[in-house]
């Protein structure tokens, strides 16, 4: 199945504010990366272990790709109808997450950029809502496969669990094995539960259409 992308100005719009959002992203986090390589050795599995990090890559490349078969004159795959929930699904838990429990917390350096931080923390979660919101080029997603939405989750949370057991990196301090796997298995499932809830919002919001291509 493809969804259809129309043609006109909506349809330069969608593409255009998808690849500057790629595109801010990218700016984003290379400009972490240099920052912290500047004050020094920089281990790229713990930069790249972040789930902001690793949710806003998923993120630019949904709305690249995006871009680019909307420039291209084709429908969109539905794979990448999922994709773009998906990356909607995490950079909203990215938004509310951080900025609700992590701001101030001190991710030994990870964000300490400002302008970067706030493109990643506030700026791109915004855009994603309003991007799956208004924009009418998404397939009607069935509730049925909601279950897709927490596919990346699990795997992150285990390879993140293994290291915590391992080497001892964790990249928030709610992971901590430290403070007890009772604690950190009781944020696990409320990451699956606030998952699944997000999930459940776009794939309903995906029956709306305010802007059509």
């Amino acid at each position: 199945m493809r969804v259809a992308t129309g043609s006109g100005s909506v349809k330069i719009l969608f593409a255009s504010l998808r690849a500057i959002a790629a595109v801010a992203i990218v700016v984003a986090i290379i400009g972490q990366y240099q920052h912290s390589a500047s004050l020094g050795p920089v281990n790229p599995f713990n930069f790249f272990g972040y789930f902001t990090i690793q949710s806003n890559l998923i993120g630019a490349v949904a709305f690249g790709l995006s871009a680019l078969v909307i420039f291209a004159g084709r429908a969109q795959p539905l794979w990448l109808v999922y994709l773009r929930a998906l990356a909607t699904v995490l950079l909203a838990i990215v938004g509310i997450v951080y900025n609700t429990l992590l701001t101030g917390a001190g991710l030994e350096g990870a964000f300490n950029v400002q302008w970067s931080n706030d493109i990643l923390h506030i700026w791109i979660p915004i855009y994603a809502a309003l991007d799956w919101l208004l924009f009418g080029d998404k397939a009607k997603l069935p509730f049925a496969k909601l279950w897709v939405m927490l596919i990346y989750p699990l795997v992150w949370l285990a390879v993140v669990l293994f290291r915590g057991a391992t080497d001892g990196w964790v990249p928030y301090p709610f992971l901590d094995p430290a403070t007890g796997y009772a604690s950190v298995a009781v944020y696990c499932l409320l990451i699956a539960a606030v998952t699944i809830l997000f999930g459940y919002a776009v794939y309903a919001l995906s029956r709306v259409r305010m802007l059509k291509p």
